[in-house]
This record gives structure tokens, C-alpha cells and sequence, in this order.
């Protein structure tokens, strides 16, 4: 019975909600990112660059080897791999783009710092003369 009450305080303690939570706009965000790269920011990069597809940028090992077959060609896909990259890239600048307000607006915020030991002893000492 021990266990399991230690499970529930775990799974619904704030720290594994907030996780979750991260998780969860994270991969939402992850798709949204890949969208926009394969879908509005690498077409005008292609047209820019004559017209190429990026996903459709490869180079060919051989002939035959890959698919579920064997039959199609082998296909090093090094253009889906820059739209990854950028990818990648994009999500890196959000991420330190969040941590930069976030630790910004940390900083900002005054500290709460309680008397000092010498403040103490001498609202002490003037309570003491004044009895």
C-alpha cells in the first residue's frame, strides 16, 4: 500500500505535471517548426535556388537495395537531412530566445532580502533602552 501511495504523490506532483505539460507543447511545437521549414520557408530557398525540392535532394548509391523490395535505388537523402538541420536550427533560436526572457525578467525581479544580523542586534539594542 506504501508504494502505491508514494506513486500518486509522485505522478500528481507539480514538478511531473509541469513536465508533462512541456512535453506535450514541445512535440506540438516540434510539428508546427516542421511545417513551417518544409512547407514555407524551404519552397522561396528552392525557387531562389532554380526551382529545387529540398525533401527530394539526394544522391544515388545504387540502384537497386532499398525499399521494402530491395528494387528501388539507394538513396543518400541529404536534402531532407538540410530540412531537418534547419529545423533543428529554428528550434535552438526559440529555445534560447525563451531562456533569455526567462532569466531577463528573473533578474529584473528585486530580491526579497530580510534584515541584515547588524539591523537586528541594533533594533534589539533600542528595544532594550527603551524598557
Amino acid at each position: 500500500m506504501g508504494m502505491l501511495k508514494d506513486f500518486k504523490e509522485f505522478a500528481l506532483s507539480g514538478n511531473l505535471i509541469d513536465m508533462a505539460t512541456g512535453i506535450i507543447i514541445g512535440v506540438a511545437s516540434g510539428k508546427l517548426i516542421a511545417s513551417l521549414v518544409s512547407d514555407v520557408i524551404m519552397p522561396p530557398i528552392g525557387v531562389l535556388l532554380g526551382g529545387v525540392d529540398f525533401s527530394k535532394l539526394g544522391t544515388v548509391l545504387a540502384a537497386t537495395g532499398g525499399g521494402d523490395n530491395g528494387d528501388e535505388p539507394l538513396i543518400l537523402k541529404w536534402g531532407a537531412f538540410v530540412q531537418s538541420f534547419i529545423d533543428f536550427l529554428i528550434i535552438m533560436a526559440v529555445v534560447f530566445i525563451i531562456i533569455k526572457v526567462a532569466t531577463r525578467n528573473k533578474k529584473e525581479e528585486p530580491e526579497e532580502t530580510g534584515p541584515t544580523q547588524e539591523e537586528l542586534l541594533s533594533d534589539i539594542r533600542d528595544l532594550l533602552k527603551n524598557k
